[in-house]
């Protein structure tokens, strides 16, 4: 069966508020248990950091990779039997924009 990818992208400004989606989403990834085969909410870009080779050598920084408004909040892999399965799923997600990726298999 297929993997795919679903990264869950929106304002980190909406994402932070008491106000959010969140119950919303616990309900939608309770059920979708078993689909769903791994993923996590991710901390906000204040907290990232970037590892980027310039000339040769790899260089740390703060902050997220690139500049954006939207920012990645979470992940997950499903695996389902195409990608109509996957596209139907991530339009039923309840918090925002869902991009979805094939997994390579090798």
């Amino acid at each position: 069966m297929p993997h795919y990818m679903f990264m869950f992208v929106g304002s980190e400004d909406r994402r932070n508020t008491t106000q959010g989606p969140m119950p919303e989403v616990g309900k939608w990834w309770d059920a979708n248990h078993d689909v769903i085969k791994g993923g996590a909410r991710l901390d906000t870009s204040k907290n990232a950091m970037t590892v980027r080779r310039v000339n040769g050598q790899m260089k740390v920084s703060d902050g997220p990779f690139v500049e954006a408004k939207e920012t990645v909040g979470g992940y997950c892999l499903v695996d389902v039997p195409d990608l109509d399965a996957a596209i139907k799923l991530a339009k039923s997600w309840p918090a925002g924009d869902v991009e979805v990726r094939p997994t390579v298999e090798h």
